[in-house]
């Protein structure tokens, strides 16, 4: 079964590990994601986020320029295997990659404030070829607030912030209503995930065109403020948008239920995915990883595996067609649409 991820971290987690002076690539490496373990997964399209920290690159460098170091890497790694992988900026070019046998690379970015609240920099940054747009990561910015979150607070058998707030109070600035036009405009695909509850509802409203929630799962099945309420998947759903699953253990299951050792599996999964369809329909759910973004302690470890969630729905008397638009045909729809 084809897949369609809309997010995962591994050109950040390959840019520093290449400034660490680590020898690591996107053909093989020990992280969730490289092009052998995504060609076993039966791969179609996989995103690849410029994820930026900003509080750990403060002082540091500029946001663009660790973006241009981020967007190098990809270029660079991408370019290296011609025959396997294809850059797209376009939704003719995943179709071209796919007639011709390759899979598909498409650039993104999470967290807006890269662009510190300037559009030039949005219309630059997609001249380069980023396709989709975060407003925020877990920081304030010029754009929007996240949900509120204390990540000093930790808890001991999880990387996962203690305290995660919703925030209903304050949602997109004016120029983050700026920047969703102008994403409309250019034909780049809005993402609400990690923005924070008001934030999602002011894009439900104000939305011309479909958006998605690229890695965010339903807050009725697991509470984590990361997760959508019925409301906001009512709303993405009706835009036409699509909702993509997202493995984080702390996404799947509330810490409570979690048990000792940390336990989460494709039943997880199975139980969000049934939710968004029983709220939005079958159109709205898609796949969004959060490879290398956060780590899988359970039967999905890497890109290879996608397959068991194949067996696992056919198991759960899921469709063929219901398992194809899970898999990769909803994001494909509102790719053609928007791209």
């Amino acid at each position: 079964m084809k897949v369609a991820d809309m997010h995962c971290d591994t050109i950040a987690e390959i840019y520093g590990k290449k400034s660490a002076g680590e020898d690591c690539g996107i053909l093989k490496n020990d992280l969730n994601i490289d092009l052998e373990k995504m060609e076993q997964g039966d791969y179609l399209i996989q995103n690849f986020a410029m994820f930026a920290h900003i509080e750990d690159l403060r002082g540091v460098m500029p946001l663009p320029e660790y973006a241009f170091r981020l967007a190098d890497t990809f270029f660079t790694e991408m370019r290296k295997y011609p025959d396997r992988i294809g850059i797209v900026r376009s939704y003719q070019d995943i179709e071209n990659n796919w007639k011709s046998g390759r899979m598909s690379a498409m650039l993104t970015m999470e967290e807006g404030a890269i662009c510190e609240g300037k559009p030039e920099y949005l219309r630059i940054f997609h001249e380069l070829g980023v396709r989709m747009f975060t407003f925020t990561w877990n920081f304030q910015n010029e754009l929007a607030y996240p949900n509120r979150v204390k990540l000093a607070e930790m808890n001991d058998d999880s990387s996962v912030p203690k305290k995660f707030v919703p925030e209903t109070e304050f949602g997109l600035t004016q120029r983050g209503f700026e920047f969703l036009e102008e994403m409309e405009r250019l034909g780049m695909i809005v993402d609400v995930s990690h923005l924070g509850d008001k934030g999602i509802l002011d894009v439900i409203s104000h939305a011309k065109k479909p958006f998605v929630a690229s890695h965010s799962n339903a807050r009725a099945v697991c509470g984590h403020a990361r997760n959508l309420t019925d409301e906001m998947i009512r709303g993405i759903a009706e835009k036409g948008g699509v909702m993509g699953m997202n493995f984080c253990p702390a996404f799947l299951r509330d810490r409570e239920k979690w048990g000792s050792p940390l336990k989460t599996s494709l039943d997880d999964v199975v139980a969000h995915i049934r939710h968004m369809i029983m709220v939005g329909g079958i159109d709205c759910v898609g796949l969004g990883s959060d490879f290398d973004g956060t780590h899988v302690s359970f039967e999905l470890t890497d890109a290879s595996k996608m397959p068991l969630l194949e067996e696992k729905l056919r198991a759960e008397h899921f469709t063929e067609e219901e398992i194809e638009k899970i898999f990769y045909k909803n994001v494909l729809r509102v790719y053609k649409e928007i791209l």
